[in-house]
């Protein structure tokens, strides 16, 4: 497993299909404002094209993109550290794809597993072809800045090794120019959904992040537990008790043992009151940060705006060596 330092260069994001939740900032985004504070490279993109790889149409696209925007700015992401940008305001990034695309073979692609899973959840009819290259586009996002290391869970590795092939081929293919990236293997913390099931979006188990204290102890109020009235934590074989003790232990910055034995016999009551305050004070900071630049979203466009231009210039300048490598006709 690789480690991060201050000469690599991270790429990672999130696609903007709604608000983020607290799977992600446990996931993912409590340890990306942990990289960036560290002087690491940290590149955000917002796929908003890749939005239409498992939908139809993309609805609220502009409203989804702000969002995330503002849960990142919320979260301490500071864009004068890190740079934030939507992968459809980079023509030259989304130039990668044709030539990345004769890189690999149909059959490679179709065997990717995240791509088996994206369609298997698919939202659409029929496969489209926008998910089944759907691994070229994530290279050209990750390559397009040479970003040589990408934060993943453990099922996303094969995902990352087929970026891996196509820079190397490309190298082998018509010279050095891309580096082949690392991958960063994440630890964190998997947590369950209000019904036990995933946490996820579009599942309608999850806590948003910008959720009002109300609104946060109605979803953990909600949330599935079980009849044995003394708390423990024993993922396996309780899984949804051990996530809500676990969710505490995470915002309290506690060993999730000593949470249940501080609740006892309470029951899910008790636990439910302690996750319930543990998650509002915790992301108190948070909310009221994001509530204070959502105040003012023409200075947060304004910073979308910046994010774009300087990948904008990385990408030209990415693609102005590809056409040079390639032999390709190049603008005088």
């Amino acid at each position: 497993m690789s480690t991060a330092t201050t000469t690599d260069r991270i790429l990672t994001g999130d696609r903007p299909t709604g608000p983020l939740h607290l799977g992600h900032y446990f996931g993912t985004l409590q340890n990306r404002v942990r990289l960036q504070n560290e002087g690491v490279d940290l590149f955000l993109v917002i796929p908003d094209y890749q939005v239409l790889t498992d939908r139809d149409v993309a609805e609220r696209l502009t409203e989804n993109v702000e969002d995330v925007v503002l849960d990142y700015l919320g979260a301490g992401v500071d864009p004068t550290r890190s740079t934030v940008f939507t992968h459809s305001a980079i023509p030259a990034l989304n130039q990668l794809l044709l030539p990345f695309l004769s890189l690999v073979s149909a059959a490679e692609l179709s065997r990717n597993p995240t791509v088996k899973d994206e369609i298997a959840h698919s939202r659409q009819a029929a496969v489209s072809g926008l998910m089944f290259t759907y691994p070229a586009h994530q290279a050209a996002d990750i390559l397009f800045c040479k970003a040589n290391l990408v934060p993943v869970g453990k099922d996303q590795v094969p995902h990352l090794e087929l970026t891996r092939t196509i820079a190397r081929r490309f190298n082998e293919r018509y010279g050095p120019v891309f580096p082949e990236p690392r991958t960063l293997l994440s630890n964190a913390p998997l947590l369950l959904g209000t019904d036990g099931t995933k946490m996820s979006k579009s599942r309608s188990n999850s806590i948003a992040l910008k959720a009002s204290s109300d609104e946060t102890a109605r979803l953990i109020r909600s949330a599935k537990t079980d009849t044995i009235r003394e708390i423990s934590y024993d993922p396996e074989h309780r899984p949804e008790v051990s996530n809500l003790v676990l969710l505490a232990a995470l915002c309290q910055g506690r060993d999730p043992h000593e949470v249940a034995s501080a609740i006892g016999d309470g029951g899910s009551a008790a636990l439910k009151a302690t996750v319930t305050e543990a998650v509002n004070t915790h992301f108190a900071p948070l909310r009221a940060r994001r509530a204070e630049y959502a105040q003012d979203m023409a200075y947060v466009r304004k910073l979308i705006a910046e994010g774009n231009e300087r990948a904008n210039e990385i990408a030209e300048t990415t693609l102005d060596e590809v056409r040079k490598a390639m032999g390709t006709f190049r603008m005088p």
